[in-house]
């Protein structure tokens, strides 16, 4: 048997084994978050890319539960912050604090703030002013903060998962273009369908609340981080990936909509995030490799929030999902 044909098998044997303990994480939220399957696989995707997730949709809609949620089945320690406009970067990175020791010596000692855990739930996100946001963007970008000039690292893995309210947009600061291009997905939580509705107003408003169990570690799930960036992904999925990339960016598009009415398309950061999602979907559904219709189905998560259309699009009625969905059925 040659090295390659060794490899192959070798990750065969990773990927069934990572199906099957997801498939067991998949269970356990389940108890917990009733209906919302894509928003969980999609989130799910984004911890197994090693991203970071924006959660978007109207307040009691589980958002606070299902990042728990999350961080109980994958064994994250998780802090939670609500973001206000008075929040300051000290409140979410940590502050020197000066101490005086048994020898009189005085010194400064770092305590650090809520980001140092593995799974942050930053709340109504665009609360926060531009200068926390900057703090917020190092620490999502880099894995690290710097306070008073000194370097600390943050655990690993780390993962931001926040939430925005699409309603109340009253005393909020828009997310800095930059700030956005961190976030692996924009995903869309919506209202449950009325079954869904049904079995969440009977099992939340009795005596018992169904609740996940711990599943997986810290350690397994960056093991499976690796194993998702070893998946193949093959040159028709690359070049679905490649082609979609193109038809979003207004320069060169054949698209007139794209052509007239997008004011900047996704960079290449949004083509690495859409190579490990796709790989991370595939696996969660029990494949070795992604496909295009991987590519179709994350197109509008991965580009939604990395898109911005002109005023004079918007006011003719353009909508950015409606063409990312339209330019995604191409690649499908």
């Amino acid at each position: 048997m040659s090295s390659a044909t060794e490899d192959a098998a070798l990750l065969a044997d990773r990927a069934d084994a990572a199906v099957e303990r997801l498939a067991e994480a998949r269970a356990s939220i389940a108890k917990s978050i009733v209906g919302l399957d894509e928003v969980v696989e999609q989130s799910l995707s984004v911890l197994l890319a090693g991203g970071h997730g924006l959660l978007v949709g109207a307040p009691g809609l589980a958002k606070t539960r299902l990042v728990h949620t999350l961080a109980v089945v994958t064994g994250l320690d998780d802090k939670r912050v609500q973001f206000t406009p008075d929040l300051m970067p000290a409140d979410i990175l940590g502050s020197e604090v000066l101490e005086e020791g048994e020898d009189g010596r005085r010194a400064f000692r770092f305590i650090p703030g809520p980001v140092f855990c593995k799974l942050l739930m930053a709340d109504e996100i665009n609360r926060a002013s531009p200068r926390t946001q900057a703090a917020l963007l190092q620490a999502m970008q880099e894995g690290f903060v710097t306070v008073a000039g000194a370097r600390h690292d943050l655990p690993k893995p780390f993962h931001v998962l926040a939430t925005q309210n699409p309603i109340e947009q009253e005393g909020t600061y828009p997310l800095p273009e930059a700030q956005l291009d961190r976030f692996l997905m924009q995903i869309d939580v919506p209202y449950p369908s009325r079954e869904d509705e049904r079995q969440i107003l009977i099992s939340t408003t009795g005596t018992e609340d169904s609740e996940a169990h711990g599943v997986l570690s810290g350690d397994e799930l960056m093991a499976f981080q690796r194993l998702v960036r070893a998946m193949p992904v093959g040159e028709e999925t690359l070049n679905a990936i490649l082609d979609l990339l193109a038809r979003a960016r207004p320069e060169g598009s054949a698209d007139p909509d794209v052509r007239d009415g997008v004011a900047w398309g996704p960079g290449p950061r949004a083509g690495q995030a859409l190579m490990l999602a796709v790989r991370a979907r595939a696996l969660l559904q029990g494949r070795l490799a992604p496909s295009t219709a991987d590519v179709a189905a994350l197109a509008g998560p991965v580009l939604k929030h990395r898109m911005a259309l002109t005023f004079a699009a918007r006011a003719d009625g353009l909508n950015v999902d409606t063409l990312i969905a339209r330019l995604a059925a191409q690649a499908a």
